[in-house]
């Protein structure tokens, strides 16, 4: 039974109780006062579309915005009391909300940072600050080797599958990044129908499981491959070789959570947990790897190719490089995952302590491809716990041309990291595939709260570049972002992360002594 089911359960019996106890002592009815309002408070609750929360629990829910109402009066304790950073994130988690819902998302009284504390960040502004040239700018994907490139927002929804999300969550996201003209990545999941939907533009990722292109031994079908790369939503196709939740390890999902369209999808059996394998069977050298790349390019009729990984040894992705200078095969783009993971649920080993952190990774990435002179030619895509336009713009200038956010999409659906995602049993009908659950997240609410937050957050990125006297996105550099080391030193990302030098890893006697191990160790011809 659900909590809907149980209120009315309840509400009824509440009432034929009183009327039964009325009959014999009129003062019951009395009791009407007290229970008639909730009751009438509780059926508004269940029809009402903007609180999922509020149409799964009718009156309980309520404790969770009585909580939130008067969030501002507590959260200045904790804020100045804590240390272990956690209430910024929570702050962090009231601006995406306020954001998607189109509230003021404006902040009195200054910081709730301790400026003076190390690991403090901030961007320089320019005395002659400028109009930012572009309120809705856009991102050339498709290196020489593509014949239809793709226009990208700057910001975008990173991979989660149907299946890890529900089928009305899709819909949401699918249709808000419609209404924002920005793209959807599936996840590994496959391409389902409530990603062709509302026409959002699509990046179609193929992860190990090869799900939505596979054929009955588990192995890749190009056929199935090609009818639906081929279909004019699908903009771009990712890889997924490894992800930051949980790096090494093959997506999860709960047999809790497969039904019997999940499962066609994906072309799964029932009564099992969906486990891809931790690696691709199709390729298994760095050749391998931008072989299956062209042929990917070839089969989606020339559209952008990329990959997505959490770097782990270093000396494997240069092969990676060595590969695109012996073939000649490079990937449109890259998304650099961060090994402080995701949203996806993991085993907390290898989310606490495996994969290169999301700052570490995309300089190395952004380095390398400097190294071997293509970085022109690839774009970059960071994915990790980004929310606002500062954490965008410290990305961006370490060396991401955009930026996929999952958690931040989520919380705009009314996620509330309840973190019951594995179980079947998200409080707001997001991650789950009970229908009592997910048919209370209203589709058209969530999808413009989505698009809300993305236009908003792309808005204020615009305007804080524009302060800095910035007009283009490219024009941000590692030197525009500050850090505090510690009381008195401050160092900028140039002096913090520097970069090596265009094409010095094309001659043996430029390669930096810090970058000689690995790359001797590289190899185009295995992992």
């Amino acid at each position: 039974m659900s909590v809907r089911q149980g209120f009315i359960f309840i509400s009824v019996a509440l009432s034929l109780l009183l009327l039964l106890l009325g009959h014999f002592d009129p003062d019951f009815y009395w009791g009407f006062a007290i229970v008639g309002p909730l009751i009438l408070l509780g059926l508004h609750h269940m029809v009402q579309t903007k609180h999922t929360i509020l149409r799964l629990y009718p009156v309980v829910g309520l404790l969770r915005y009585i909580f939130e109402a008067i969030r501002p009066e507590i959260q200045q304790y904790f804020v100045e009391s804590n240390t272990n950073g956690r209430p910024i994130n929570r702050e962090f988690r009231a601006l995406v909300y306020q954001r998607a819902k189109g509230d003021r998302d404006t902040r009195p009284f200054g910081t709730q940072f301790d400026v003076y504390r190390a690991g403090y960040e901030w961007m320089d502004h320019s005395i002659n600050p400028v109009s930012f040239s572009d309120k809705h700018p856009r991102v050339k994907f498709g290196g020489p080797q593509c014949s239809q490139p793709y226009l990208a927002s700057p910001l975008n929804i990173s991979a989660m599958s149907y299946g890890a999300l529900s089928k009305h969550a899709i819909l949401a996201l699918n249709k808000g990044a419609s209404i924002g003209d920005f793209y959807h990545n599936t996840g590994e999941g496959g391409l389902s129908p409530y990603h062709l939907e509302h026409g959002a533009d699509i990046v179609w990722q193929i992860g190990t499981g090869y799900f939505g292109c596979r054929n009955k031994d588990g192995g890749f079908d190009e056929k199935l491959f090609a009818e639906k790369a081929q279909l004019d939503v699908v903009k771009m196709i990712e890889i997924k070789l490894s992800q930051g939740a949980k790096p090494g390890h093959g997506g999860i999902l709960p047999k809790a959570k497969l039904t019997e369209e999940i499962a066609a999808i994906r072309h799964v059996p029932m009564g099992q947990d969906v486990v891809s394998p931790p690696g691709h069977a199709t390729f298994d050298t760095p050749r391998g790897l931008l072989e299956f790349v062209a042929r990917l390019r070839e089969l989606s009729g020339g559209k952008p190719v990329g990959f997505k990984l959490c770097v782990g040894k270093r000396s494997e992705f240069l092969g990676i490089c060595k590969a695109i200078l012996e073939t000649g095969i490079a990937p449109d783009f890259i998304t650099v995952d961060g090994g402080e993971g995701g949203t996806g649920a993991a085993p907390i080993e290898l989310t606490n302590s495996v994969g290169l952190p999301l700052r570490d990774g995309l300089i190395f990435v952004h380095s390398a491809l400097r190294g071997i002179n293509k970085r022109k030619d690839i774009r970059i895509i960071a994915s990790g716990k980004v929310l606002t336009a500062f954490h965008m713009a410290r990305m961006m200038a370490l060396g991401a041309d955009t930026i996929n956010s999952a958690r931040g999409m989520m919380l705009a659906l009314g996620c509330v990291q309840s973190r019951s995602c594995n179980s079947d049993k998200c409080p707001t009908g997001v991650a789950t595939q009970d229908p009592s659950r997910y048919r209370a997240l209203d589709i058209d609410d969530k999808s413009r709260r989505v698009a809300n937050y993305h236009c908003s957050t792309v808005l204020h990125l615009t305007e804080l570049l524009g302060a800095c006297g910035l007009k283009h996105l490219e024009e941000l550099q590692p030197s525009h972002i500050n850090r505090r080391v510690d009381g008195t030193k401050i160092r900028n990302y140039a002096e913090l992360y520097p970069s090596i030098e265009h094409s010095c890893l094309l001659g043996c006697d430029n390669v930096p002594e810090e970058w000689k191990a690995d790359w001797e160790k590289a190899s185009a011809g295995h992992w």
